[in-house]
């Protein structure tokens, strides 16, 4: 870390340079070619994809997204003249628009796409490609094309998937808020301007190339649509933690020197350069751990969140010690301790960790007890999708959705697609069979003919359930469909039928992720265990690390499952109650496992150094948190800013990735860092470090801590 630290500031001219050229070219030149997005939501071995597959190799007129165009007359019903007079125009003209394989009619018969009361009705437009995949202006233009015809007397709204995708808003307000909240967190540490914008600087560089070098890697790595939000809202979040580490740590160690800035710029990245180091390398390691679910649209997500954490990593390693170089003196320079009224008084934290050593046990039980009961929540997690019913009232989905329940039944929001091969060409004879037994299942509201191919082998029926997309009782019933109604159908008609659709697809994913969550667990535990057992020569801090990550996040997901599932205060963030969207559990754990080995690593670093230099467990407990609980709660406090502006800003699935990440970062600051892990590593003593002789032989040689002890103080930030 020295030589990297005395290269760049020997090249600083080059260094500054080399980032604002790269920062700035790369998101100029991302700006210029745009991102690409490309939700590939292929489900190998699942029904749902198998219906995909069919219906893309024999009838893709019928494989792409189908959305609603939903009407309502206020004044007389949708078959009087004057109201046809004006759908059916508009029905042609969207039928003749790009990336419009065709639309259905309500008028067209055997459609039963008007309600009873002959007041609402629904046209359904067929995309030629899947919502995924289509280019957001052929969407918008169905949109435009549609609301044109609104008028007092007619209402006009759209519903689907396609039309969602295309309403999703940008974060960028969201962004700036979270920004400013982290300054304000920032000047409130600091007590500096010069400290304060030599963090975010810092991290703002490092996330401009991160985020533009992901826009050029989505042309050729498919990125979803929410990686890049990922890996603003983590990117910023840890770009300004790691610039915080070392600038404390500078801080204390300019002021303990005599004011001498090489000095302290080197032992700053020497300790917290080398501590950022390994922890970013963990969050990276965690967030490559996705791949290991062999679910490809999560593949995208997490090459984007590791770019933007290497690249803010890499800010602060290189371009973080030059500017602290250039502009030290600014920096170090702090008003007296008595002189600053925002200052605790001097020895909080370690009258703070007195207080849990002298009664440790009742100390870990409490946090324990909190925390179980926070997670206990999370028994009751309902993975899904949630649907149009969840959107904001003002959006035009949602009220797509209310007419089409009203009109209809919850069930029309969310049809399930069956692709059906037949056993020759021109064989449609077991078709009338299938469909009539489909009728007459518990379950369903209505059955559309079916539509034969081209080729008259293979036919797509739409189906649509009594119960909405997210209700148990159709994930319930798609179930029973393939379990017990569909097989002696397919047997006596021999055909082959796999039930596909959105809504299908949904309840596929949840089952997919929900088998392979427990591999992916143990591989991010495991691989985090490992670097600690190798780094801290210690057989229980890694096992403490990874019982307490995880009770920070059971107890991040309970609070998520009692606010978003069960309701719970959800009306201060703007959420509807809904089953928890299937991939949003995977990637908390995820992220929230990286983040909290951050902290995890600046604070046993500390108490590893202490103990090393006292051989004192408890004296090593004390000073280590006395020293770095200051500096965390301040990070800590920059994170969730930075995540619960976003959650106030963005879609429901944002606001659930952003409050999760919130509690799990504030659980993990303030319960488990500041009492929790004291506790226990009281109670546990010199224990905590042992080691077998003969496995300290045998494992490489990887240390945070730099040879000669002369760090000073993390806490002292102004």
């Amino acid at each position: 870390m020295l030589k990297l630290t005395r290269w760049t500031i020997a090249h600083r001219r080059l260094v500054v340079v080399s980032w604002i050229v790269a920062a700035a070219g790369l998101f100029l030149l991302s700006l210029a070619v745009g991102t690409r997005k490309a939700n590939n939501f292929a489900l190998s071995n699942t029904d749902s994809q198998r219906a995909v597959d069919l219906l893309q190799s024999h009838f893709p007129r019928q494989a792409g997204d189908a959305d609603q165009i939903v009407f309502h007359t206020r004044t007389g019903k949708l078959t009087d003249p004057r109201v046809r007079a004006v759908i059916v125009p508009l029905l042609s003209r969207i039928s003749r628009l790009p990336h419009v394989a065709g639309v259905v009619s309500p008028y067209q018969a055997g459609a039963a796409a008007i309600s009873r009361a002959g007041t609402i009705g629904f046209a359904t437009v067929q995309f030629d490609k899947s919502a995924t995949q289509l280019p957001k202006a052929a969407v918008e233009r169905v949109i435009k094309t549609a609301e044109a015809v609104r008028s007092p007397s007619l209402q006009v709204e759209l519903g689907g998937d396609a039309i969602k995708q295309a309403g999703k808003s940008s974060l960028g307000y969201a962004t700036l808020v979270g920004l400013g909240a982290a300054i304000v967190v920032l000047l409130l540490s600091f007590g500096s301007l010069s400290a304060m914008g030599l963090t975010v600087v810092t991290a703002l560089l490092g996330l401009g190339a991160g985020i533009g070098t992901i826009a050029l890697a989505s042309h050729l790595v498919d990125m979803v649509d929410f990686a890049s939000v990922l890996a603003l809202m983590l990117g910023l979040g840890v770009g300004i933690d790691y610039a915080l580490f070392i600038v404390t740590r500078y801080r204390a160690a300019y002021r303990e020197n005599g004011g001498n800035v090489d000095a302290a710029v080197e032992l700053a990245m020497n300790t917290a350069g080398r501590a950022i180091l390994f922890a970013g390398a963990t969050v990276v390691i965690a967030m490559l751990s996705l791949c290991a679910l062999g679910v490809s649209m999560l593949y995208g997500a997490a090459i984007a969140a590791s770019l933007s954490v290497l690249f803010v990593l890499a800010a602060s390693l290189t371009l973080l010690p030059v500017l602290l170089k250039i502009t030290g003196r600014h920096v170090g320079h702090t008003r007296s301790r008595r002189s600053s009224p925002r200052e605790p008084r001097p020895g909080f934290w370690f009258r703070w960790v007195g207080l849990i050593q002298r009664r440790p046990t009742w100390a870990a039980l409490g946090a324990t007890a909190l925390l179980l009961v926070l997670a206990a929540p999370m028994l009751g997690l309902r993975l899904g999708q949630p649907d149009a019913g969840n959107d904001p009232t003002s959006t035009t989905t949602r009220r797509a959705y209310d007419l089409l329940a009203t009109g209809f039944g919850k069930g029309f929001n969310g049809p399930l697609l069956l692709a059906v091969r037949l056993p020759a060409a021109g064989d449609a004879s077991g078709l009338t069979r299938i469909t009539t037994a489909l009728r007459h299942t518990a379950g369903i509201a209505s059955v559309a003919a079916p539509q034969l191919n081209p080729a008259r082998d293979t036919a797509a029926i739409t189906v649509y359930p009594t119960t909405s997309p997210q209700s148990a009782q159709t994930t319930s019933l798609v179930k029973r469909l393939r379990a017990n109604v569909l097989p002696p159908l397919e047997n006596a008609t021999r055909t082959t039928t796999y039930v596909g659709g959105f809504t299908a697809a949904q309840v596929d994913f949840a089952h997919v992720l929900s088998g392979k969550l427990p591999i992916f667990i143990a591989i991010v535990v495991l691989l985090s265990a490992v670097l600690l057992l190798v780094v801290f020569r210690s057989l229980l801090i890694p096992l403490q690390a990874a019982l307490m990550n995880v009770l920070s996040i059971g107890a991040a997901l309970g609070v998520v499952q009692a606010i978003f599932q069960r309701g719970w205060l959800a009306g201060l963030i703007g959420v509807q109650p809904g089953p928890i969207t299937a991939m949003i559990p995977v990637m908390v754990f995820a992220i929230v496992f990286g983040l909290s080995m951050d902290y995890e690593v600046f604070l046993v670093s500390r108490i590893h150094e202490e103990w090393q230099h006292h051989h004192d467990a408890s004296a090593a407990v004390r000073d280590g948190v006395g020293q770095t609980a200051r500096v965390i709660i301040a990070a800590a406090a920059v994170m969730v800013a930075v995540f619960m502006s976003v959650a106030l800003g963005g879609s429901r699935d944002v606001k659930l990735v952003g409050t999760a990440m919130a509690a799990a970062v504030f659980l993990d600051a303030i319960v488990i860092r500041s009492i929790l892990l004291p506790a226990v590593l009281e109670l546990l003593g010199r224990r905590t470090w042992a080691f077998p002789s003969w496995l300290d032989r045998r494992l490489p040689r990887l240390a945070i801590e730099p040879p000669d002890r002369s760090a000073p103080a993390l806490d002292e930030v102004a």
